[in-house]
């Protein structure tokens, strides 16, 4: 690969999530709730603008097989939230992807409007398809939200799709 290939490759955004692991979590939009789960993963999700199926697939397999919570017998990190029958509340969070600019925040590299929504929507989607779409929530997408969670460890961890992807 030549330097500018590989210059190219590094200098482009991943998809990202940032999980948290929480005893309850709800989303609220001009002091309505939208959503709500007990128990679960709250996921605050950034789209980058060149995110494409791919990201959103190896995403929601690492979502979804992420061992976070304890076993039965109390061991740490062995079950994922399907294991446990729990539920997902995923936020579209674009701010993920700022670049401050002296102290203000640049969102350039966020995907845009429309797309964003469109893949946003197939990674709900995605993660309803391979556990249950009932145990899957959703704030409002574009809109101004409060997120109100109660993390449980605290536990917050935060992947990206790999950079091969946007080689495609």
């Amino acid at each position: 690969m030549s330097q500018i290939s590989s210059q190219l490759l590094q200098s482009k955004k991943n998809m990202k999530l940032v999980i948290q692991r929480v005893i309850q979590a709800k989303v609220v939009v001009q002091e309505e709730v939208i959503s709500s789960i007990n128990r679960g993963l709250c996921v605050l999700v950034g789209i980058c603008q060149d995110d494409n199926n791919a990201d959103v697939d190896y995403l929601c397999r690492k979502l979804l097989q992420l061992r976070v919570f304890d076993d039965e017998s109390g061991k740490r990190w062995q079950k994922n939230v399907m294991d446990q029958n729990l539920e997902v509340l995923c936020v579209s969070q674009f701010t993920l992807y700022h670049r401050l600019k002296g102290n203000k925040p640049d969102f350039h590299n966020a995907m845009q409007g429309a797309d964003a929504q469109n893949l946003y929507n197939s990674f709900l989607e995605k993660l309803g398809k391979s556990y249950l779409t009932e145990k899957i929530k959703d704030g409002k997408f574009g809109a101004m939200m409060e997120v109100h969670i109660i993390n449980d460890g605290p536990v917050t961890l935060e992947i990206e799709s790999p950079k091969q992807n946007k080689a495609q």
